[in-house]
């Protein structure tokens, strides 16, 4: 029954935490108001050139090429890591599927696409390949920790 509630809660967590992620990465420069008005679907050839889809592009440029406050360095590239971290430590928790690194991977590249799709169709923002990038990257490093404690917490548990 302990097992149960935890995954509720692991489950509700996750679900925050979709819904900050969403909000931080589809309407940071949208007022929650305004969010209906952009599902129109209209064409607008300007904001395909605002879009990236030339890999390590952004990432090159923000750390060779930018001469721009480190502040926006950081949050661009660490915030993209940073941001998708948890869901790599979370989804182990939640299931067994999701005990490899490959699966881990996979999914984080699915959910981050999806957010990068939706900026790109919606015009929320832009699409940007190195923020697949970072944000695979992110899941990866979040999965890392929580692996090597679910290995020795079963060694732990064998060793009984």
């Amino acid at each position: 029954m302990k097992k149960f509630f935890s995954k509720i809660i692991l489950f509700l967590i996750m679900c925050l935490y979709i819904a900050v992620l969403s909000k931080l990465i589809l309407f940071k420069y949208i007022p929650l108001t305004q969010i209906i008005e952009h599902f129109n679907f209209t064409y607008d050839g300007y904001h395909w050139r605002d879009n990236n889809f030339v890999p390590f592009k952004t990432i090159k440029f923000y750390l060779y090429l930018a001469d721009v406050n480190p502040n926006i360095r950081i949050e661009n590239l660490v915030g993209n890591v940073v941001g998708f971290a948890p869901f790599g430590f979370i989804l182990p928790l939640l299931s067994k599927r999701f005990q490899k690194l490959s699966t881990v991977t996979f999914t984080t590249f699915c959910l981050s696409l999806t957010f990068e799709m939706m900026q790109l169709i919606f015009e929320f923002g832009s699409f940007d390949v190195d923020d697949l990038i970072l944000n695979t990257f992110g899941g990866v490093l979040g999965y890392i920790p929580i692996k090597i404690i679910l290995i020795m917490a079963k060694r732990k548990k064998n060793t009984k």
